[in-house]
């Protein structure tokens, strides 16, 4: 056992120097791998920000309720009252007829036009924030049903469509990244495969020797399999490295655009557990496409 170990750990050393020895052809196999893994990573790295970014909004579904004109003042604040006393609710916000005006009167530009007016024609408002736990659409949706049965509510209005259409989105972005990451990935399989097939047929003779003198095909496989290791491990790093790069080119842009919405959200980066993941995936897929051409390959190869 100890035997055993001992020469893949010389077969794995040799075939890092292998690849070192002809940088210029290494450095150019890992790049196409490390930019083919880098765009689906970029891909995700973005999707998981904008889901980050966007997660707080279940926290803005805020109702707005319109009382009937009859109700009074007296009224409204018995109705924010007895909302603020419900287990759903975290907030209730009055805004009379009179506030509701002027604003409307401000924003509208119609001030000449409003002074026509015999009567102020808007009624008072509640704007009822939801629990965190209650900002759901379910939730949102039972506590509109329940505000909209209460006497003198004349309607309540609730707007999440738009955060509908955002995750949608997001969701349809995902599988887009998760298609290209797949093709991506058998492109990488068969990058791989064609470049240990030279290999295989540049050290055709020494194969054939190492079969003369009783090598199995296994034996002979093992350096091309760790090859593909080696060039799997190497474009893994190249493109971790591009998306840090591309990471803390957009870190600064991010973070002002985020401050215009007045947001502290700061974008984020690959963690351990994730670069982890890539250099395994990276280095499995490289794995596969030298293990495909060597299986081939190396069994049509018998010495004369």
């Amino acid at each position: 056992m100890r035997a055993y170990f001992a020469r893949h750990a010389q077969t794995l050393i040799g075939s890092l120097g292998r690849l070192v020895s002809q940088p210029f052809g290494s450095a150019m196999t890992m790049g196409v791998i490390g930019i083919a893994i880098a765009l689906p990573l970029l891909g995700s790295l973005l999707l998981q920000n904008a889901r980050l970014a966007t997660s707080n909004l279940n926290t803005a579904f805020d109702l707005t309720v319109y009382l009937d004109k009859k109700a009074g003042s007296a009224r409204t604040q018995q109705l924010a009252k007895q909302l603020r006393l419900r287990g759903d609710v975290a907030q209730v916000r009055i805004i009379s007829a009179d506030e509701a005006f002027a604003q409307f009167r401000n924003d509208s530009g119609f001030g000449k036009a409003l002074d026509a007016l015999a009567d102020n024609p808007l009624p008072d408002t509640l704007v009822v924030t939801p629990t965190l736990d209650a900002s759901t659409p379910h939730g949102t949706e039972t506590l509109k049903s329940a505000i909209a049965a209460m006497p003198d509510v004349q309607a309540a209005q609730l707007d999440t469509e738009w955060v509908k259409r955002l995750h949608a989105m997001l969701d349809v972005l995902k599988r887009v990244v998760l298609l290209t990451g797949a093709l991506l990935a058998l492109g990488i399989v068969l990058i791989v495969s064609n470049t240990v097939r030279l290999d295989i047929l540049n050290r055709r003779a020494e194969i054939e020797v190492m079969k003369l003198v009783g090598a199995s095909d296994g034996f002979a496989r093992r350096p091309f399999l760790y090859s593909g290791i080696w060039y799997g491990l190497g474009g893994g790093a190249l493109a971790l490295l591009f998306a840090a790069a591309a990471g803390a080119a957009l870190a600064q842009p991010v973070e002002q655009l985020a401050t215009l919405y007045g947001s502290g959200f700061r974008l984020q980066g690959l963690g351990f557990l994730t670069a982890a993941s890539v250099l395994g995936i990276a280095a499995l897929l490289a794995w596969a496409g030298s293990w495909f051409a060597a299986q081939r390959h190396i069994r049509e190869i018998e010495p004369a």
